[in-house]
Protein backbone atom coordinates (compact mmCIF):
# COMPACT_ATOMS: atom_id res chain seq x y z
CA UNK A 1 0.00 0.00 0.00
CA UNK A 2 1.19 3.42 -0.90
CA UNK A 3 1.87 5.67 1.66
CA UNK A 4 4.20 8.34 0.56
CA UNK A 5 4.23 9.89 -3.10
CA UNK A 6 7.72 11.17 -3.97
CA UNK A 7 7.46 13.81 -6.96
CA UNK A 8 9.92 15.28 -9.65
CA UNK A 9 9.62 19.07 -10.61
CA UNK A 10 10.33 19.52 -14.17
CA UNK A 11 8.23 17.59 -17.30
CA UNK A 12 6.14 16.32 -14.28
CA UNK A 13 4.34 19.75 -13.11
CA UNK A 14 6.54 21.88 -14.63
CA UNK A 15 6.60 21.87 -18.66
CA UNK A 16 10.54 21.91 -20.10
CA UNK A 17 11.95 21.94 -23.28
CA UNK A 18 15.19 20.16 -22.33
CA UNK A 19 17.00 20.40 -25.84
CA UNK A 20 16.25 24.59 -25.86
CA UNK A 21 19.82 25.62 -24.79
CA UNK A 22 21.51 22.91 -26.87
CA UNK A 23 19.63 24.23 -29.61
CA UNK A 24 20.83 27.44 -29.08
CA UNK A 25 24.67 26.65 -28.11
CA UNK A 26 25.10 24.96 -31.17
CA UNK A 27 24.41 28.06 -33.64
CA UNK A 28 27.52 29.70 -31.77
CA UNK A 29 31.06 29.77 -33.78
CA UNK A 30 32.55 28.33 -30.70
CA UNK A 31 30.55 25.66 -30.04
CA UNK A 32 32.22 22.60 -30.21
CA UNK A 33 31.12 20.06 -27.58
CA UNK A 34 28.23 19.92 -25.48
CA UNK A 35 30.01 17.54 -23.10
CA UNK A 36 32.67 20.42 -22.19
CA UNK A 37 30.33 21.98 -20.17
CA UNK A 38 28.06 18.91 -19.30
CA UNK A 39 30.40 18.75 -16.06
CA UNK A 40 29.49 22.02 -15.06
CA UNK A 41 25.73 21.87 -15.80
CA UNK A 42 26.05 18.74 -13.00
CA UNK A 43 27.82 20.85 -10.81
CA UNK A 44 26.00 23.65 -10.21
CA UNK A 45 23.09 21.03 -10.16
CA UNK A 46 24.42 20.01 -6.80
CA UNK A 47 25.54 23.49 -5.48
CA UNK A 48 28.84 22.87 -5.87
CA UNK A 49 29.61 25.86 -7.85
CA UNK A 50 27.24 29.19 -7.48
CA UNK A 51 25.43 31.37 -9.86
CA UNK A 52 28.38 33.59 -10.81
CA UNK A 53 31.00 30.78 -11.24
CA UNK A 54 28.55 28.75 -13.35
CA UNK A 55 28.40 31.98 -15.09
CA UNK A 56 32.08 32.64 -15.70
CA UNK A 57 32.31 29.06 -17.10
CA UNK A 58 29.84 29.78 -19.75
CA UNK A 59 31.14 32.90 -20.38
CA UNK A 60 35.04 31.12 -20.90
CA UNK A 61 33.20 28.62 -23.43
CA UNK A 62 30.91 31.17 -25.38
CA UNK A 63 32.93 34.62 -25.45
CA UNK A 64 30.61 36.41 -27.47
CA UNK A 65 27.82 35.53 -25.39
CA UNK A 66 26.67 38.94 -22.82
CA UNK A 67 25.39 37.61 -19.01
CA UNK A 68 22.29 38.33 -19.55
CA UNK A 69 22.83 36.13 -22.96
CA UNK A 70 23.98 32.77 -20.97
CA UNK A 71 21.54 33.03 -18.80
CA UNK A 72 18.40 33.29 -20.89
CA UNK A 73 19.29 30.51 -22.78
CA UNK A 74 19.92 28.28 -20.02
CA UNK A 75 15.97 29.18 -18.62
CA UNK A 76 14.94 28.39 -21.81
CA UNK A 77 14.27 24.76 -21.53
CA UNK A 78 11.65 26.39 -18.67
CA UNK A 79 8.00 26.57 -20.52
CA UNK A 80 5.26 26.91 -18.60
CA UNK A 81 3.75 25.45 -15.24
CA UNK A 82 -0.25 24.74 -16.00
CA UNK A 83 -2.43 25.53 -13.46
CA UNK A 84 -4.90 22.32 -13.57
CA UNK A 85 -1.37 20.43 -12.31
CA UNK A 86 -1.82 23.25 -9.17
CA UNK A 87 -4.75 22.42 -8.50
CA UNK A 88 -4.52 18.36 -8.92
CA UNK A 89 -1.71 18.39 -6.01
CA UNK A 90 -3.57 20.98 -3.78
CA UNK A 91 -6.68 18.37 -4.00
CA UNK A 92 -4.43 15.65 -3.25
CA UNK A 93 -2.69 17.65 -0.45
CA UNK A 94 -6.05 18.60 1.43
CA UNK A 95 -7.19 14.59 1.45
CA UNK A 96 -4.23 14.33 4.04
CA UNK A 97 -3.98 10.58 2.86
CA UNK A 98 -0.37 10.23 1.26
CA UNK A 99 2.76 12.38 2.44
CA UNK A 100 3.80 13.58 -0.45
CA UNK A 101 7.65 14.76 -1.06
CA UNK A 102 9.24 17.19 -3.89
CA UNK A 103 12.85 15.94 -5.33
CA UNK A 104 14.17 18.10 -8.03
CA UNK A 105 17.56 18.54 -9.61
CA UNK A 106 17.30 21.62 -10.47
CA UNK A 107 19.32 24.97 -9.46
CA UNK A 108 19.47 28.64 -8.26
CA UNK A 109 18.76 30.07 -11.70
CA UNK A 110 15.51 27.81 -12.69
CA UNK A 111 14.03 28.04 -9.28
CA UNK A 112 14.29 31.58 -9.30
CA UNK A 113 12.94 32.00 -13.14
CA UNK A 114 9.63 29.66 -11.69
CA UNK A 115 9.23 32.10 -8.91
CA UNK A 116 9.39 35.07 -10.75
CA UNK A 117 7.10 33.77 -13.48
CA UNK A 118 4.96 31.33 -11.80
CA UNK A 119 3.02 33.67 -9.40
CA UNK A 120 1.22 31.01 -6.99
CA UNK A 121 5.01 29.25 -6.55
CA UNK A 122 4.35 29.27 -2.99
CA UNK A 123 1.07 27.65 -3.05
CA UNK A 124 2.46 24.75 -4.81
CA UNK A 125 5.55 24.33 -2.66
CA UNK A 126 3.22 24.48 0.65
CA UNK A 127 1.11 21.23 -0.76
CA UNK A 128 4.30 19.04 0.35
CA UNK A 129 5.47 17.68 3.44
CA UNK A 130 8.98 17.86 2.50
CA UNK A 131 10.49 20.09 -0.55
CA UNK A 132 13.87 18.94 -1.78
CA UNK A 133 15.56 20.67 -4.58
CA UNK A 134 18.95 19.26 -5.27
CA UNK A 135 21.06 22.38 -5.57
CA UNK A 136 20.82 22.82 -1.68
CA UNK A 137 20.93 19.26 -0.98
CA UNK A 138 24.39 18.61 -2.31
CA UNK A 139 23.42 15.36 -4.39
CA UNK A 140 21.29 14.70 -7.29
CA UNK A 141 19.40 12.33 -9.21
CA UNK A 142 20.31 9.24 -9.91
CA UNK A 143 22.73 9.22 -7.30
CA UNK A 144 21.51 6.54 -4.42
CA UNK A 145 22.55 8.48 -1.88
CA UNK A 146 20.12 11.22 -2.62
CA UNK A 147 17.11 8.52 -2.32
CA UNK A 148 17.95 7.19 0.67
CA UNK A 149 18.58 10.80 2.41
CA UNK A 150 14.81 11.31 1.57
CA UNK A 151 13.65 7.67 3.09
CA UNK A 152 15.81 8.42 6.51
CA UNK A 153 14.82 11.57 6.74
CA UNK A 154 11.24 10.63 6.61
CA UNK A 155 11.42 7.14 8.11
CA UNK A 156 9.85 5.62 4.95
CA UNK A 157 9.73 2.33 3.88
CA UNK A 158 10.64 2.15 0.18
CA UNK A 159 8.26 -0.58 -0.57
CA UNK A 160 5.52 2.14 0.62
CA UNK A 161 6.63 4.70 -1.73
CA UNK A 162 6.13 5.39 -5.25
CA UNK A 163 8.21 7.66 -7.32
CA UNK A 164 7.27 9.58 -10.36
CA UNK A 165 9.67 11.10 -12.94
CA UNK A 166 10.22 11.65 -16.68
CA UNK A 167 13.88 10.39 -16.64
CA UNK A 168 14.14 6.63 -16.61
CA UNK A 169 17.89 7.07 -15.48
CA UNK A 170 16.37 8.49 -12.00
CA UNK A 171 13.13 5.81 -11.39
CA UNK A 172 15.38 2.68 -12.40
CA UNK A 173 17.81 3.84 -9.36
CA UNK A 174 14.78 4.43 -7.17
CA UNK A 175 13.47 0.78 -8.34
CA UNK A 176 16.52 -0.80 -7.64
CA UNK A 177 16.20 0.21 -3.85
CA UNK A 178 12.42 -1.53 -3.50
CA UNK A 179 10.04 1.82 -4.81
CA UNK A 180 7.12 1.74 -7.01
CA UNK A 181 7.90 3.57 -9.91
CA UNK A 182 6.46 5.73 -12.56
CA UNK A 183 8.15 6.73 -15.56
CA UNK A 184 6.41 9.42 -16.53
CA UNK A 185 5.82 9.81 -20.51
CA UNK A 186 5.43 13.96 -20.80
CA UNK A 187 4.41 13.29 -24.49
CA UNK A 188 1.66 11.27 -23.89
CA UNK A 189 1.15 11.06 -19.63
CA UNK A 190 0.19 13.87 -17.09
CA UNK A 191 0.53 13.55 -13.61
CA UNK A 192 -3.40 14.13 -13.56
CA UNK A 193 -3.73 10.84 -14.51
CA UNK A 194 -1.64 9.20 -11.85
CA UNK A 195 -4.63 7.64 -10.04
CA UNK A 196 -5.55 5.46 -13.31
CA UNK A 197 -2.27 5.45 -14.27
CA UNK A 198 -1.60 3.51 -10.99
CA UNK A 199 -4.54 2.25 -9.83
CA UNK A 200 -3.18 -1.39 -8.86
CA UNK A 201 -1.09 0.62 -6.22
CA UNK A 202 -4.10 2.45 -4.60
Amino acid sequence: MIKTILFDFGDVFLNLDKRAPERQLSNLTSFTNLEKIKHINLDYEQGFIDSDEFLSHYRNQFPELANSEVKKIWNSMLIDFPKYRLDFIEQLAEKNKFKLILLSNTNDWHIAWVQENFKDYKRFENCFDAFYLSHEMGMRKPNPEIFDYVLNQHNLNAEETLFIDDTSQNTKAAGEIGMHTWNIDPKTEDVIELFSQKSKLF
